[in-house]
């Protein structure tokens, strides 16, 4: 499987950020978080880890600066 590919679920997720699952749609709700896409007609939510990995980036190099 290519890494960039791969896909998370919410717990995942919630897991690699450690945001709540409130916190998580509240951010992409404003913008600043990746969007979740839906599979199989929207009964499954994903995350592209890639996304979520450039996102987690984004925070610490801000935080640092």
């Amino acid at each position: 499987m290519n890494y960039e590919y791969q896909l998370l679920r919410r717990k995942q997720v919630e897991e690699l950020t450690s945001l709540s699952r409130s916190s998580i749609y509240r951010l992409m709700g404003k913008g600043l978080f990746p969007k979740s896409k839906g599979i199989l007609g929207g009964n499954i939510v994903i995350w592209v880890r890639k996304e979520v990995e450039e996102w987690i980036k984004e925070q610490v190099e801000t935080a640092v600066a």
